[in-house]
């Protein structure tokens, strides 16, 4: 406890990446990064299928990079090497393994609580995913075909036959992910697909035109059952279809309990508070990452949060 860092970054991901490499080349000073997992990019190594392709530009969304972390195209293992280079640096503290339970301001100093130990730091950044609680089904999902019902891509293989449920942004580029090595329907319960950002709406409307994603729409599901190793399901207009998979993507929580106990204020949609330079109510704590998009998905986008705030940060010295 004796020890007062500069900067405390919670998150391994690719908003914690960017700003602790900002901060070494920058010249900080005392940094460390917390991770609660045994290795950086946790997301992109459980939700990313291999060999899957990564972009700098997201979606086709034109990110230039503003620091010091040259990010470009490459592949899951290219991108998780890069950034394996990146923190493979003794300059760089890094706390893997090491759960942030919560963090306390006092006397203009963070105090960091982690399953690990207290750290005190003078500024924190919060560079997590969104990754909160997924919603379920109205309708009881059988403890028999459990395994073969996800809400994320975390099981998904090749060469199945997949179902994904949702009309929002994450169902448009699970179904569009998935067509590339399965046989995908997208269902939603309304008529359209108006939730999805522009460039979600004119990447499933290729897929569709191009007959890799059937579209099942305005038809809502009644349940879910077990069928000789498959997944029946049920819809309202009295139609059936045998499924080896089921994808539901229906919307979820950000992580707003946690964001709370770390000191960051959240609005009336459980979305963080913070200003132009990602820095909250509370002065020194800054928020980076998904966490900080509505959309999320850019690691580019990302990266210069980092930039961005620690340049802030240096600012006020």
């Amino acid at each position: 406890m004796s020890e007062i860092y500069d900067l405390v970054i919670i998150g391994g991901g690719p908003g914690g990446i960017g700003a602790v490499v900002e901060a070494k080349v920058l010249g900080l000073g005392r940094v460390m990064l917390i991770e609660k997992t045994d290795n950086h990019s946790h997301t992109i190594r459980k939700f990313y299928k291999d060999k899957k392709r990564v972009d700098k530009d997201w979606q086709g969304q034109a990110v230039e990079l503003e620091g010091n972390v040259s990010f470009v195209d490459g592949t899951k293992e290219s991108t998780l090497d890069y950034f394996d280079y990146l923190l493979d640096d003794e300059q760089i503290d890094s706390r893997f393994n090491c759960e942030v339970l919560k963090v306390d301001k006092s006397d203009n100093l963070f105090t960091v609580f982690t399953s690990n130990g207290e750290f005190r730091s003078k500024n924190v950044i919060v560079s997590i995913g969104r990754m909160g609680k997924p919603n379920k089904p109205s309708y009881k999902i059988p403890a028999s075909i459990r395994s073969l019902v996800g809400y994320n891509l975390d099981k998904c293989g090749n060469g199945e036959k997949v179902l994904v449920i949702g009309g929002g942004d994450s169902a448009v580029e699970y179904a569009c992910d998935l067509a590339e090595t399965n046989d995908v329907t997208l269902t939603y319960r309304r008529a359209e697909l108006t939730r999805p950002n522009p460039t979600n709406q004119e990447m499933i409307k290729k897929c569709a035109e191009a007959k890799r994603v059937r579209l099942k729409l305005g038809i809502d599901i009644e349940n879910v059952v077990g069928a000789h190793g498959q997944l029946r399901v049920n819809f309202m207009d009295g139609t059936h279809e045998l499924y080896d998979r089921a994808v539901y993507a229906i919307g979820g929580t950000t992580p707003k309990d946690f964001l709370k106990a770390c000191g960051v204020t959240i609005d009336k949609k459980g979305e963080p508070i913070f200003d132009e330079n990602y820095e909250t109510e509370t002065k020194g704590l800054y928020i980076a990452g998904d966490i900080a998009f509505a959309s999320g998905g850019s690691i580019a986008i990302a990266l210069n949060h980092g930039y961005r705030i620690v340049n802030h940060i240096l600012g006020k010295k």
